[in-house]
């Protein structure tokens, strides 16, 4: 069997769909399945309509000799895909890892409801309104639209999505090159605190700040790490400036094998989220052993209630997250007892389990 892949990213650059991209060319290779991957990142530098024509031009020629296509977005590498597939006369599929049309409307257009309120609003703004209508017409003229949580198959289903054609596998996480951890992390005082995202609204970092600053406040010390970068970040700095005077750092953003190396200096892992489709960085803390506070968000919960981690709902994030947070901070015996709860429940999460279920999805084309 012959699938195209198009995707977003690819290493070197960082990325779900980049991890993604490397181990379905790496692990679907060895099941018998050739990969052809058309990378967006071979068109990016032309002006903006020009590269989705060129990139359309790129998976056409593809799709012409393979058996399938697959997408790893709905918009930016999904449409082009979708219209490849269809002129090729091929069988599209799309994994759909959030909503798109929501998350620009949280970054650049004013959309404030949460992901599960905005997918019943029908009044959005124009530009969401153009992205939402993208993605779900990509979603219906797929024969497949694989998702990485059940939370996020609900959230397909309102889009109008029948639940046959919409398909749960998990994303695999392989922990494999770590790499170093930034100096200025080497020099804060334990226990430490790190949390990894984009610095977006929805990851609530902002609110981790405030606790570590209630629990320092009962005379319980904790440093923080913020992993990442994002349109926040200055205002995050500033905040933490102000709250914390010292003891923490901004990484920016970090190789991923600098990240998995931070991340496995931490005493607690928090995320502290507000929406997550599946996050990755969760199921690599969990097999790095770190113990692990997490808010009831979207997937997190499918990945939390394995075990090692302790889990607060969204709805009392506030304080839940400061007790959590000082009650680690104060039990070491506790962390140790969740970081080995947290290495023995990640066996949904393996490569193997992810490439055997997804060619299971591509015999039945």
């Amino acid at each position: 069997m012959r699938l195209v892949i198009a995707t977003p990213l690819y290493p070197p650059e960082i990325g779900g769909p980049a991890t993604y991209a490397k181990l379905l060319e790496e692990g679907l290779s060895g099941k018998g399945i050739e990969i052809d991957l058309v990378k967006f990142s071979d068109v990016r530098h032309l002006p903006k309509i020009i590269r989705h024509y060129a990139y359309y031009r790129r998976v056409l020629k593809a799709a012409r000799s393979a058996d399938a296509v697959l997408a790893l977005d709905p918009v930016s590498v999904g449409l082009p895909a979708m219209r490849a597939a269809r002129k090729a006369g091929k069988p599209f599929i799309v994994k759909i890892v959030g909503d798109y049309a929501w998350e620009q409307g949280q970054q650049r257009f004013g959309v404030t409801q949460n992901l599960d309120e905005f997918v019943k609003t029908k009044q959005v703004p124009f530009p969401v309104r153009i992205l939402r209508n993208i993605q779900t017409r990509v979603a219906r003229k797929a024969m497949y639209v694989i998702v990485p949580s059940e939370y996020l198959k609900g959230i397909i289903r309102q889009w109008g999505i029948p639940e046959e054609n919409i398909k749960v596998i998990y994303n695999a996480v392989s922990i494999d090159k770590i790499g170093n951890v930034p100096k200025a992390v080497n020099e804060l005082l334990r226990p430490l605190v790190v949390t990894v995202g984009r610095l977006v609204p929805w990851k609530n970092i902002d609110r981790i700040i405030d606790a570590v600053w209630a629990v320092r406040r009962e005379n319980k010390y904790l440093s923080l790490v913020v992993v990442g970068d994002g349109p926040e970040r200055k205002k995050l700095e500033d905040h933490a400036n102000h709250l914390l005077k010292k003891d923490f750092h901004f990484t920016g953003q970090l190789s991923h094998p600098d990240t998995l190396a931070t991340l496995k200096a931490a005493d607690i892992f928090v995320l502290n989220s507000s929406y997550e489709g599946l996050s990755h960085v969760l199921i690599e803390a969990k097999k790095l052993g770190i113990p692990a506070i997490v808010t009831d968000a979207g997937g997190n919960s499918e990945v939390a209630i394995q075990g090692g981690s302790i889990v607060i709902r969204l709805e009392d994030e506030k304080t839940g997250l400061t007790s959590g947070l000082s009650f680690l901070a104060s039990d070491a015996k506790e962390r140790e007892n969740l970081s080995k709860s947290a290495k023995q429940s990640t066996e949904h999460f393996d490569v193997e389990t992810m490439l055997s279920a997804t060619v299971t999805l591509l015999k039945n084309l």
